[in-house]
């Protein structure tokens, strides 16, 4: 990410001399009496970069054993606040908030969700509240969840099958559960599988990478010169435009679909749209809203593939990690494999597919081996804000519009909190009433808050039927040749907690 060309480094070198002097010019002149929260001692130029290795939020839970639970950082000319620590996540998420309510800018977030006109990363306000509540009621409420249950039953079933035509035979199980995922997200939100849905996947997982924040771009922003030699802007201006190119699609789709029902006469008197179930999905109901023109602020065609484009990153990306990462604990702990595969195979035997989710949902070891996969690998490691006001916790000035992080990685990996942390085991959540709702802080997988992840019963549904199906249907092994402990258990880089290597392994059919 922080790769420089050989014939760019003089004048790097150049513009970073420039930036140092500016920057002690302004210290100078604008004096300090701020007490930061202390921190590694920077380097000009570089600030803290040096002490930065990949993934960040295991650096920076080694970092915070040194300094403590709130850390101040030098990256590049930009600064951050790193917080490790439950009690005072609780103070600023919780107590604070909507003060810690708004997210960090980046060049990712900026390009590729449409100058931040999504939900995810646009600012804390009455268009974020707008936007939001539009998304809630049409696709991520309890009971519009619920009724997309047919849909997760038919991906599970396909993924099922694709996995019987592969039985014996080593396979990329984490291609075919992000395929899983987007279908369901697609057919949800777009009312199907978009055509490019392979491409969308592999933007999305590059968009990731490239939105943690640590860009030579995002490093040093004021640069124009920086800006201009680093690869970023132009990658993602690129990854822009091909996305451009299969959302308006989308939505063009939608278009032409919604015209053809509207002329229809056995529709007249009634609002149909592209829907699954004959309804409107989510792109109808954006369509709808800005003919409309009733809304406090008006929307573009820019604004709905910001939000659209969120809405499968999310609800893509979480569902899949989570299932991912399951997978790979269990396969390196039979004693839960086997426990886990014991209670699903009682509880679904004789059932028929219509029963599923009910039973599924009372499934009680289940729920505890998700819990405690989220715990160990939660989606998002880092939980990014920023601060819209200043204020003093624990004695430290956190400036406004400081960029804060917070390392949920740590915090649920806390030995105060967590017995064995680095262990996976579930039973310690047998006789614990702490669960990831957001009012627990060393638990926070799905954030909390204003912010907090609104997808989060739209991705459980998914988590909760892919795997209880997984586990029913097949004995799982790795490859011939592949040990558990080659299992290397490293996140990638980004916004995004997902596996840095796939997982490959032997499913064989198993017969009651």
């Amino acid at each position: 990410m922080l790769e420089l060309t050989t014939t760019a480094a003089l004048i790097l070198s150049a513009i970073f001399l420039f930036i140092f002097l500016d920057n002690k010019w302004q210290k100078s002149k604008n004096g300090n009496s701020m007490k930061l929260p202390p921190g590694p001692k920077p380097l000009p130029i570089i600030g803290n970069l040096h002490q930065i290795s990949s993934p960040p939020f295991r650096c920076f839970t080694d970092l915070s054993k040194q300094y403590g639970p709130i850390m101040h950082l030098k990256l590049g000319e930009t600064t951050a606040v790193v917080v490790s620590s439950p009690e005072i996540a609780k103070q600023m998420l919780k107590d604070l908030d909507p003060s810690f309510a708004d997210r960090p800018q980046g060049v990712a977030m900026e390009i590729m969700w449409y100058n931040y006109s999504d939900i995810a990363f646009c600012p804390y306000g009455d268009y974020w509240r707008q936007m939001r509540k539009i998304c809630v009621n049409e696709l991520l409420s309890h009971r519009i969840v619920r009724s997309f249950q047919s849909i997760r039953r038919d991906e599970a079933a396909r993924l099922l099958d694709s996995l019987r035509e592969s039985s014996g035979s080593s396979v990329n199980l984490t291609e075919r559960i992000y395929s899983f995922s987007s279908s369901i997200t697609s057919r949800a939100a777009f009312g199907g599988v978009c055509r490019d849905n392979e491409a969308l996947i592999k933007l999305m997982m590059e968009t990731l990478t490239m939105a943690g924040g640590f860009e030579i771009a995002d490093l040093f922003p004021s640069s124009r010169i920086v800006g201009a030699l680093s690869w970023t802007k132009r990658r993602l201006k690129t990854m822009r435009w091909k996305l451009d190119v299969i959302l308006d699609d989308v939505i063009d789709q939608h278009r032409e679909n919604l015209a053809k029902l509207a002329a229809a006469p056995e529709n007249r008197g009634r609002r149909s749209g592209n829907g699954e179930f004959g309804g409107e999905d989510l792109v109808d109901v954006f369509l709808r809203v800005k003919a409309e023109e009733q809304l406090q602020f008006p929307i573009a065609n820019h604004n709905i593939k910001a939000v659209l484009y969120d809405m499968f990153a999310g609800g893509t990306e979480t569902t899949a990690t989570t299932i991912d990462w399951t997978m790979v604990e269990l396969i390196r702990n039979p004693r839960v494999m086997d426990k886990a595969q014991a209670e699903v195979r009682q509880a679904l035997k004789g059932s028929s597919p219509d029963q599923y989710d009910a039973v599924i949902h009372n499934l009680k070891y289940l729920k505890m081996v998700i819990k405690e996969s989220l715990r160990l690998h939660p989606p998002a490691p880092m939980l990014p804000r920023a601060s819209n006001k200043e204020h003093v916790i624990n004695g430290y000035t956190i400036p406004a519009g400081e960029r804060v992080l917070v390392n949920i990685w740590a915090m649920q990996r806390d030995p105060r909190f967590w017995k064995d942390p680095e262990e996976f085991e579930p039973e310690r959540f047998h006789n614990q009433t702490v669960d990831f709702i957001g009012a627990d802080f060393h638990l926070l997988p799905f954030g909390t808050g204003r912010r907090m992840c609104p997808g989060m019963t739209f991705a459980l549904a998914s988590v909760e039927l892919a795997l209880a199906q997984l586990l029913y249907n097949f004995d799982w092994k790795l490859p011939e040749g592949v040990r558990v402990e080659d299992l290397d258990m490293i996140e990638n880089v980004g916004l995004a907690s997902s596996r840095k290597h796939n997982l490959f392994v032997v499913a064989t059919s198993y017969n009651e």
